[in-house]
């Protein structure tokens, strides 16, 4: 698929779990559990879907996954399962390597979009991508060095201090194009200043959801998150972009859904719904 002079490619960095009721807030288990089942801890499947754009003599990553540096403990409460695919490997079937990439525009900073940001290397966390400008919201980033009690779980600093400390770090503010054809919709129901990508020319649009939708599960109103921080802010911004993407014949990208990478929208008599999939090149 080509967008803006992009050509884009979905790009998986492995897989998790995360606890069904967590995913879902109010939404009881008999409802959720029918699209996405949950395995003997309650957790579900989750995928950790990067997407990959190349054009403009830049090759673009938004967001990078969980990452490969979580220890024993990690691994076994959230099911991190790189067996068949990882961040790097992925890319190096398009023919890149760490070096070549040129930019990373991070959603926001939970361990689960911005794990792959940094590796391991003489025991010290460093940059993945070294060559990279790394672009995340400055009132984020305000948030992630302090986190509340409730929200400190989600925040790994060795994911993303390194970037700062290595000169890499971009802060964005607001809303506005931070690269050719590529701006940033602002939302703050899942945590504070989280920047959706939105990658237009004008003809063609697609909307990187992040955690505002994580799945398709997610596109129904109250489907909300325990996980979010003001999950009635959640609700408002889904009504409204929802609409806007309906209306726009947008293209929605979901990065958690284990299933569907990317779908349009349909009308119906229950609200807004997933339309067609869409097949954005692996």
């Amino acid at each position: 698929m080509i967008i803006a002079d992009y050509t884009l490619h979905a790009i998986e960095t492995g897989r998790f779990g995360l606890d069904g009721g967590a995913m879902f807030g109010v939404v009881p288990r008999t409802l959720w559990s029918k699209a996405n089942p949950p395995d003997d801890r309650n957790r579900i499947a989750m995928a950790a879907r990067a997407l990959l754009l190349v054009g403009h003599g830049k090759k673009i990553l938004v967001d990078v996954g969980n990452g490969t540096k979580y220890d024993e403990k990690l691994r076994l409460i959230y099911g991190f399962d790189n067996h068949d695919a990882d961040l790097l490997s992925s890319l190096k079937q398009h023919g890149l390597g760490p070096g070549d990439i040129t930019d990373v525009i991070l959603t926001h900073l939970h361990f689960d979009h911005a794990g792959g940001s940094t590796v391991i290397v003489d025991g010290k966390a460093k940059p993945t991508f070294p060559k990279a400008q790394y672009y995340v919201q400055r009132e984020h980033w305000r948030g992630a060095i302090n986190p509340t009690e409730r929200d400190r779980a989600s925040f790994f600093p060795h994911d993303y201090l390194p970037l700062d400390q290595s000169g890499q770090l971009v802060f964005v503010e607001g809303e506005r194009e931070i690269l050719p054809g590529i701006s940033v919709r602002i939302v703050n129901g899942h945590t504070t200043a989280l920047q959706c990508p939105v990658v237009s020319d004008g003809r063609q649009t697609l909307f990187y959801c992040a955690d505002l939708m994580p799945t398709t599960s997610h596109i129904a109103l109250p489907w909300i998150m325990a996980y979010d921080l003001r999950p009635l802010v959640t609700l408002e911004e889904k009504r409204t972009i929802l609409a806007e993407a309906l209306r726009k014949k947008w293209i929605v990208f979901f990065e958690h859904d284990p299933v569907t990478a990317a779908a349009t929208l349909a009308d119906s008599a229950k609200g807004i719904v997933m339309g067609e999939k869409v097949d954005i090149e692996e």
